[in-house]
């Protein structure tokens, strides 16, 4: 038995998910570790040391293997408290919106009278992995159909579709509803034109390049969701409703906060074509527009272009003014920083000072030492300096 678990009650399993060690995962899994214990001394699980370590894959691997969300600590936190606690934010989606691969095998199997499954066998994968995805952006969910072929099938997307439809219902019906489930279900629509569709919604308008069409095609999806009593639709009706097309907060952006949450302090860059957070690559151009893959930069060149060249412009004119802003913000910085450090000493002695006045009180009214001898040093360079024995 392992001395991690006779001394904490730590099992290999929530070791190795601490640790990210995703391989060892996967193997004390296939041999029968208990993903649900909860002996550790604090009652933490292995999902909650998934969460705790950052690892977005060992904690879906987790949920794959049947670990329950709703399990709490010796302080009474869930797993996706835990990690939302440490900052752990993608963690928090992966556990907040997990969709049971075997809530939807139950659809590839006759039910009943049914001579045929609702859902091809064949279907269940890929179905799964768009249900799974947290990115909303429909771009990102059209390329998600585009990568499995298939999906391609207008046939196969209408019985997506109509199993999506019964899953949403199932959602509203339950006392505990996945308001983001229902949502992202009515946003999977099926088109069989995908690549005229992908263009249709990244296809920016001529004045400034935003995508007009992507923003009412989201809006339009939340107008016409049928269950209006969702709490989650009235927030968003809320927070969109207000908004001019073209301003900030887009549709999609008040949809990414609604599923993942308000994560003030994360700074992360989203891709310009499918929403992907993280994104790292930028036009070599224009040095403004970032995407997240050489893919995306193709699939989205078409629309860029034609603002290309007036935000290379715009970046040049910036960056020309860069040294002169960098010498006065540092000027700024400079006095900010003396004057702190003024005002630091300048606290520093009268507390000094304070502080050997009281000392000095003390001994003298304890008939001490004299109180000549606790005076202040002196601040000149002759001053003496005290020794120890």
């Amino acid at each position: 038995m392992s001395p991690l678990f006779l001394k904490y009650g730590m099992t290999p399993l929530m070791h190795a998910a601490y640790k990210g060690k995703a391989d060892m995962c996967r193997l004390l899994l296939q041999n029968g570790a208990d993903v649900n214990c909860n002996q550790h001394e604090y009652g933490y699980t292995a999902l909650m040391f998934a969460g705790l370590s950052g690892k977005t894959d060992i904690t879906s691997m987790m949920l794959d293997a049947g670990a329950e969300t709703d399990l709490v600590n010796s302080v009474g936190r869930t797993a996706a408290q835990m990690a939302a606690f440490v900052g752990q934010h993608d963690c928090v989606t992966v556990i907040n919106n997990f969709f049971s691969r075997a809530r939807l095998e139950y659809y590839t199997r006759p039910q009943g009278l049914e001579r045929e499954p609702k859902l091809p066998p064949g279907l269940a994968g890929p179905l799964h992995k768009i249900i799974m995805t947290t990115n909303l952006n429909p771009v990102k969910i059209v390329m998600l159909v585009k990568e499995n072929p298939v999906l391609v099938d207008v046939a196969a997307l209408e019985k997506c579709y109509q199993v999506m439809d019964l899953l949403c219902e199932q959602c509203v019906k339950q006392q505990d509803m996945n308001e983001v489930l229902k949502c992202l279900a009515f946003l999977q629509k099926r088109d069989d034109k995908l690549d005229a569709l992908v263009k249709s919604l990244l296809r920016g308008r001529d004045s400034d390049g935003f995508p007009q069409y992507q923003e009412k095609f989201i809006r339009d999806c939340i107008r016409k969701f049928p269950y209006c009593e969702a709490t989650l639709l009235q927030q968003l009706v809320r927070s969109i409703a207000p908004v001019e097309i073209g301003n900030d907060p887009t549709a999609f952006s008040v949809l990414t906060q609604a599923l993942t949450g308000q994560m003030a302090f994360v700074d992360a860059d989203y891709c310009a074509t499918c929403g992907e957070r993280g994104a790292d690559k930028r036009c070599s151009l224009c040095k403004a527009v970032i995407y997240c893959s050489l893919s995306c930069q193709k699939l989205h060149w078409f629309t860029h272009k034609k603002m290309c060249r007036s935000l290379q412009d715009q970046n040049d004119a910036l960056e020309k003014d860069t040294p002169r802003l960098k010498e006065l913000k540092g000027a700024h910085l400079l006095s900010v920083f003396y004057n702190d450090e003024s005002d630091l000493v300048m606290e520093t002695a009268n507390f000094l000072q304070e502080l050997c006045l009281r000392a000095e009180e003390k001994v003298a009214a304890a008939g001490g030492c004299p109180a000549e001898l606790l005076a202040c040093p002196s601040t000149s360079a002759e001053g003496t300096s005290c020794t120890q024995d």
